[in-house]
């Protein structure tokens, strides 16, 4: 029955006016924005670069409403920057890079496209000492770890991952993104959305939340952390262990959020997802045969990798090498 029938009015809304919230709307500023002629920048990085391998881990599920892939290879991204909404769609031609930008937040999405593409990651610290591992390195030069360096893009997405599948969890962000976030800038025929502001997330009412499958666990710790959005923000700055330790002070986020998160905003190499569901399996099965390993186990694996564990952990899921399944899905 949930969801066939209207919310009843509560006194809260009778007598303070429930406040609406705009949802699917452009703003003023943002069709200007849209009209107006793109911003660009140019940059050719030093190595080989995969931009779908490097940015993937941006996307949330199909049909993400701030990530695009499009047919010719180029990839969309939408951002709620600190000068406000943009959107970014980056192709490569020849070993150069050219960024188109619209929205406010233009010129903050082209000044952080090198750090986007990894241009402070380095590669050359993971030495492999697997076989795997060095197969998988060698087939895929092009990948790099993403910097986007917003805390609160990745964490909120990270959150509604707890404790669920990844399809519930990216129907959630699907849902809740497309409602009350606004329409991106820029040519994309609004396909992309900008996610929602702090305040705007803060008044989502709990209804909705439900109707998006989105528990008053989750809900509440998305709650606690859009009110201290600024401080988290900061996060982006510090050295990943710092940063993690900022994000957990909020009750709510525990190992595994905050290693997805920093992994994302802080571009970080050995921050590993502890408390994930399938990962100690599948980096159990990949390095010693161990299918039914748990986050000791994988720990105790990745230990040759230290300051790279998260390089190594990305490496075992793209070489294809994982359990089998026992039962249908």
């Amino acid at each position: 029955m949930a969801g066939r029938y209207a919310p009843r009015a509560t006194r809260t809304s009778v007598r303070g006016g429930r406040l609406a919230i705009p949802a699917q709307k452009t703003s003023p500023a943002g069709r200007a924005a849209e009209a107006a002629p793109a911003r660009v920048r140019d940059w050719t990085p030093p190595w080989p670069l995969d931009l779908r391998l490097t940015l993937g881990p941006l996307r949330r599920g199909p049909g993400d409403p701030c990530f695009h892939a499009a047919p010719d290879g180029s990839v969309w991204r939408t951002a709620r920057t600190p000068a406000g909404p943009g959107a970014l769609r980056v192709a490569a031609h020849a070993g150069t890079v050219r960024a188109e930008a619209w929205g406010p937040g233009a010129d903050w999405l082209l000044d952080a496209l090198p750090a986007l593409l990894g241009e402070a990651d380095d590669p050359s610290a993971f030495t492999p000492r697997h076989r795997l591992l060095a197969v998988t390195e060698r087939r895929r030069p092009g990948l790099r770890l993403t910097r986007t360096g917003l805390v609160l893009a990745e964490l909120i997405p990270s959150i509604l991952e707890q404790k669920v599948t990844t399809d519930e969890a990216y129907r959630a962000w699907r849902l809740l993104v497309r409602k009350y976030g606004e329409v991106a800038p820029g040519p994309h025929g609004g396909r992309l959305y900008v996610v929602p502001e702090p305040r705007t997330w803060a008044l989502v009412p709990s209804w909705e939340w439900h109707r998006a499958g989105v528990d008053a666990k989750r809900s509440s710790t998305i709650l606690r952390a859009v009110r201290v959005a600024g401080r988290l923000e900061e996060a982006a700055a510090m050295p990943p262990p710092q940063a993690r330790e900022r994000l957990e002070l909020i009750p709510g986020i525990g190992p595994w959020t905050s290693a997805e998160t920093v992994q994302r905003s802080n571009g970080a190499p050995d921050e590993v997802s502890v408390g994930d569901y399938h990962l100690p399996g599948i980096v159990g099965h990949a390095l010693a045969d161990r299918r039914q390993a748990d986050d000791d186990e994988m720990l105790a694996l990745l230990e040759p990798y230290a300051g790279q564990r998260h390089r190594a952990a990305r490496l075992i899921l793209l070489s294809g090498r994982t359990p089998p399944r026992r039962a249908p899905r």
